[in-house]
């Protein structure tokens, strides 16, 4: 029963692109690839290459599209009317709101046993969990190696090298051959994943690629084995599976973290282009070099600040002495009164109002001295002796800025041994 005193959230508000776009990602995550049966309706090739059909059985239709690469490689004709099986993935088009199967490959219904064996496997396997997306991993933008399982006389292994080579060529690569095609294929190739298990446990890869060429569903038949399947949803780093060609589907791709379309895009998925981390490095070192001249202006700022709280040090330091010689008169005077109210107003023994004399002198000469070294730190000879000069006029003021001088004007430097008269001839103002 709904509570009519509970305030009743008002729902989302989508802009309709964003919406199609919503939808047509629950759809990639939910059900892509899909593999689905049904009858041509509608089937039109358009000049493009493209063709556009529908395909239905008793309880519904849905709109396809096939795009040219695709069609190119069809065996046959299709014809409204044909019951034929497709592999795609769903999509929506959002010029319209549609949904639709975009086909990527398309063959006579029941083509062959081998295609109902791969069917069933696909539905038995996916019900089990094989191809849940959530357990899939991405690959590693840097791994420290890589395994490659595939023939060492297949295309796809020289397609592999030369795209890492070209790409990423400080990464080391280990191959572990195996047989792609034949009746001993699924056994080999479950062992040499199983070998790159072990090293990949002991940290020398961080990816393993599984790929070959392309071929008929016979050719690449090995890689719809159900063992292989579960050896390579066991592997301890992200697996990459490129088998055949953009439009061939095997069970180890459905079980791999990543599906390439072909050999050379899964080297590439592998390991991101040596020249993009060179990038990035020098990036950094720009940042870097920014951070350190901001760092030095504001270093600078503060010492300017610094000079200029200083100001005119003998004007300090003559404030200081007099402050001094204050304080010392009034530590004698309240010594001497002090002294005398002890003799005066106690019975003490000359031995003690000497002592407490002498303990009260010590206490003001400790104070003494400390003023002494404060007067010390403020001598502005100390600044002299590391390089500076005190600058005045024919006044005595001190000369802090270029707005106080004027060419021909005397001026009076004091160093650290004497002093040196000087003339102004130019004036060169530091830029903020």
């Amino acid at each position: 029963m709904v509570d009519p005193t509970r305030p009743v959230l008002a729902p989302r508000v989508w802009q309709i692109g964003a919406l199609c776009r919503a939808i047509a990602d629950t759809l990639e995550v939910r059900f892509n690839p899909v593999a689905v049966r049904g009858e041509i309706s509608g089937f039109s090739t358009a000049s493009s290459g493209h063709c556009y059909f529908s395909l239905k059985d008793a309880q519904g239709q849905i709109r396809c599209a096939m795009f040219r690469r695709a069609a190119s490689l069809l065996e046959f004709v299709p014809r409204d009317g044909d019951s034929v099986e497709v592999m795609g993935r769903l999509a929506v088009y959002e010029p319209r709101g549609d949904l639709q199967l975009i086909v990527e490959s398309l063959r006579a219904a029941g083509q062959g046993a081998l295609y109902e064996q791969f069917l069933r496997l696909k539905d038995r396997l996916e019900a089990q969990g094989l191809f849940d997306p959530g357990r899939k991993r991405a690959a590693v933008a840097l791994p420290r190696g890589i395994g490659v399982v595939t023939s060492p006389g297949a295309a796809a292994l020289h397609d592999v090298v030369t795209a890492l080579r070209r790409r990423a060529a400080h990464i080391p690569v280990i191959l572990a051959p195996a047989a792609v095609q034949g009746a001993q294929a699924p056994g080999e190739l479950v062992s040499a994943l199983q070998g790159l298990y072990r090293l990949a446990e002991a940290g020398t890869i961080d990816v393993i690629l599984l790929v070959r060429g392309g071929g008929s569903i016979e050719d690449l038949w090995a890689f719809n084995d159900e063992a292989l399947a579960r050896t390579i949803v066991q592997s301890p780093v992200p697996l990459i599976c490129g088998v055949g060609h953009e439009t061939d589907f095997t069970i180890a791709d459905f079980c791999a973290d990543v599906r390439a379309p072909t050999p050379t895009a899964a080297a590439e998925l592998a390991a991101q282009a040596r020249d993009s981390w060179l990038a990035g490095l020098e990036a950094a070192g720009d940042s870097l070099r920014s951070a350190l001249v901001g760092r030095l202006d504001q270093a600078g700022q503060r010492l300017d600040q610094a000079t200029s709280r200083l100001g005119r040090p003998l004007a300090r330091m003559a404030d200081q002495q007099l402050r001094l010689g204050r304080s010392v008169h009034r530590l004698r005077f309240a010594v001497l009164i002090r002294l005398e109210q002890e003799r005066r107003g106690y019975a003490a023994s000359e031995t003690a109002v000497q002592e407490a004399a002498q303990a009260r002198l010590r206490r003001g000469a400790d104070m003494l001295e400390h003023a002494r070294l404060r007067l010390e730190l403020l001598d502005p000879r100390l600044v002299l002796k590391r390089g500076y000069a005190l600058l005045t006029d024919r006044s005595g003021r001190a000369v802090t800025r270029v707005g106080q001088t004027h060419p021909g004007q005397d001026l009076l430097a004091t160093l650290t041994d004497g002093e040196v008269a000087l003339t102004v001839t130019a004036q060169s103002p530091i830029s903020s």
